[in-house]
């Protein structure tokens, strides 16, 4: 071989590894925008390299970049690519398409051009469904909540409102650059004021309870903060990324908390009046009605956040069974946060399962069937009481705050602590199936992947 051939040959070598690189990075990018946790990542861009060829790659995932390095001998210096991540958009069908192309490309049924022809493809083409439906989605999921608190048409039709214009004043500020904090306070202050507002409207025909529509909207706010990644990262030791996390979700929470509290102020400047907090109560039909409500608000975030249509169904009754699951113990005598961290627990270890079934990443049904659980309503209960004269009052709007934070822990820890037992239960599972399952007449007993090579593994 002659030694321009060689160096062809060399170079050919090096573009690809150049290319396998930047196919990875990419990847990550989607899945850390999406909330993917920095373990899931590392493990996804290094399984995708090793797949197309690379090994003993070096990643390094932070909140803000990815970064990957190969050395190819020890005398040779590494080879370094850096990607920055920008866009925070939680994204179901893009991470969806990703995942099921690191999957094809994994098992050799996709190589290295046609996976970046695929990923350009998908990160570059709109959704399937128009922005306003999402929305109306977003719309939905405050109407759910709303019927979860024992609302009745009147509140669920406000929270319906209110959100649509949160949504709708949140997409203009994105537009403008505004940085989540702001976005975040301007929807506290314009769900305060839409809920005084339609009490004021309301009041000669109907009482509208005004508290459980900006607690409907605060769980709106607070399902777009990224509570899941951070935890997942922190309990994975990654400290780095899960403390940039953990500041962003604790910057967002205290933007609903300026937001609210500064429309409290603002409605007593002007006249309008928040009616005194009313909390729900739950017997078997509160149950029934707050499951149905629940199962609403799941599958609504998930078409908002452009999942994929099969999985609704799915997410929804996970999500209902949730909330009765957690208001059922919360009754049985457990405190609040034990209450929602079984229930968490469980929705992780079928989360996984139903993903695996309808072809979605776990993230997709476990995130959307915690939103129900979200503790907006031991915030606003903080909120209001912080507000009251009295150190009784305040003393307890501490403990309320307190809880809510227990609950966003409780609730991201047991969905991890689910997907955690999950895996080797399935792995078991099949194990035995195929012990007891006895000769197979029909079908493979093993998938066998072909290699590149033309010879099978």
């Amino acid at each position: 071989m002659s030694p321009r051939t060689c160096q062809h040959e060399r170079m050919d070598d090096l573009r690809n590894l150049h290319r396998t690189l930047d196919l990875s990075l990419r990847v990550g990018e989607v899945l850390l925008s999406s909330g993917a946790g920095a373990p899931d990542v590392l493990a996804t861009m290094r399984a995708l390299a090793r797949a197309l060829g690379v090994r003993h790659s070096q990643v390094d995932v932070t909140f803000t970049s990815l970064a990957m390095s190969v050395q190819q001998a020890p005398d040779e210096p590494p080879i370094v690519q850096i990607r920055q991540v920008t866009q925070r958009e939680i994204d179901y069908e893009d991470l969806t398409r990703v995942d099921h192309l690191v999957r094809a490309v994994v098992a050799g049924e996709v190589d290295l051009e046609g996976a970046r022809a695929e990923l350009g493809q998908i990160v570059s083409s709109g959704h399937a469904r128009p922005r306003w439906a999402a929305t109306a989605g977003a719309g939905a999921m405050c109407a759910g909540v709303a019927l979860m608190l024992g609302g009745g048409p009147i509140v669920v039709l406000v929270a319906l409102l209110a959100a649509v214009c949160i949504d709708r004043l949140q997409l203009l500020m994105t537009r403008r650059r505004l940085p989540n904090f702001y976005q975040q306070v301007a929807g506290g202050i314009v769900a305060t004021l839409l809920a005084a507002l339609g009490t004021r409207l309301a009041e000669p025909w109907v009482h509208l309870n005004a508290s459980l529509v900006v607690t409907a909207n605060i769980v709106m706010l607070l399902a777009g903060i990224g509570f899941m990644g951070a935890i997942q990262d922190a309990l994975s030791g990654f400290f780095v990324t899960g403390g940039a996390r953990v500041l962003e979700a604790v910057l967002a929470t205290a933007g609903i908390i300026a937001g609210v509290s500064g429309g409290f102020s603002l409605c007593s400047a002007i006249g309008l009046e928040i009616p005194s907090l009313v909390l729900p109560r739950f017997d078997l039909v509160g149950v029934s009605t707050a499951a149905v409500g629940g199962a609403v608000a799941a599958a609504a975030f998930a078409f908002a956040s452009y999942a994929p249509m099969r999985t609704l169904v799915p997410i929804g009754l996970l999500g209902g069974a949730a909330i009765a699951a957690t208001e059922s113990i919360a009754q049985a005598g457990f405190g609040r946060p034990w209450a929602v961290g079984i229930a968490a627990f469980g929705i992780g270890l079928f989360g996984y399962t139903v993903g695996r079934r309808f072809r979605v990443p776990p993230l997709v049904v476990v995130v959307s069937a915690v939103v129900p659980l979200l503790p907006g309503l031991s915030i606003y209960r903080g909120l209001f009481l912080l507000g009251e004269e009295g150190g009784q009052q305040v003393a307890q709007g501490l403990l309320a705050m307190v809880t809510a934070a227990s609950v966003a822990i409780a609730l991201a820890s047991g969905v991890i602590l689910g997907e955690y037992v999950a895996q080797p239960v399935m792995r078991e599972a099949r194990r035995v199936e195929a012990r007891l399952a006895g000769p197979r007449l029909v079908g493979v007993t093993r998938s066998v992947r072909r290699r590149r090579g033309g010879r099978d593994s």
